[in-house]
């Protein structure tokens, strides 16, 4: 790859991030009703994502690490895989334990099933409010009218996706960004290559359904770089 395209790629990526950091902050803060936050935190588990999962598996543990002095974080992991599977984990508090029912996970073939984790997060969210929904995944193989609706009921009831995107599938892309529009959340691409830029985006996330924008702008302060984007866009949401 010559110099240039490097450039215009390395310049695509860095508007994207900048634009998913901006929806972060503009989104709005909806407290969870005992003090914790709550993230839904599902995967795509299908075998093309086998060669980043254990990566994902490290890099999640971020996000109760930035939380720990908001009040903490609950977690549920959410994954899908082979032929119909589809999982989730209790809620849970603690980084090694979630880390443990992640690496036990191995990746199957089969297709996407983001309409079911989209129907999850809403019923969970009956029983007690979920304040974000992650979704890891690099593609959609469902009809997205259905993934369209989903999402809107999903911003009806305040809880916002965020989408990020490994690879940049177009059918994907597409759809992805219409989720996280349509539910008030966002949407970002990465790659392979890229893991502290993930690591800091699902902090920032985590940190959002944790404490709101207050400890957004503060995550943001401390960890510089591009999540440092969000201090300027705080408040302006």
């Amino acid at each position: 790859m010559n110099s240039a395209k490097r450039d215009i790629q390395t310049a695509t990526t860095d508007q994207e991030v900048d634009a998913f950091l901006r929806q972060v902050a503009a989104t709005p803060t909806r407290g969870s009703s005992r003090g914790r936050g709550r993230l839904m935190f599902a995967m795509d588990a299908t075998a093309s994502r086998e060669p980043t999962w254990d990566q994902a598996c490290q890099i999640q543990a971020a996000m109760f690490n930035e939380t720990h002095d908001l009040g903490g974080l609950d977690v549920q992991l959410v994954f899908y895989r082979g032929f119909r599977e589809f999982e989730s984990s209790p809620w849970c508090g603690d980084a090694a334990e979630l880390l443990d029912r992640m690496t036990r996970v191995t990746c199957a073939g089969g297709i996407t099933q983001i309409a079911r984790v989209l129907r999850h997060a809403m019923a969970e969210t009956e029983r007690r409010r979920v304040n974000a929904l992650v979704f890891v995944g690099d593609c959609m193989e469902e009809s997205r009218d259905e993934l369209a609706g989903l999402a809107g009921q999903l911003g009806l009831l305040g809880i916002p996706v965020f989408l990020f995107q490994e690879g940049r599938d177009p059918a994907a892309e597409q759809c992805f960004r219409e989720v996280a529009r349509l539910s008030g959340g966002a949407w970002c691409p990465f790659d392979a290559h890229s893991p502290d830029l993930l690591r800091d985006l699902l902090s920032a996330v985590a940190v959002f359904a944790a404490g709101g924008r207050k400890a957004l702008e503060d995550f943001g302060r401390r960890r510089g770089g591009a999540v440092r984007q969000l201090t300027h866009d705080i408040g302006k949401g």
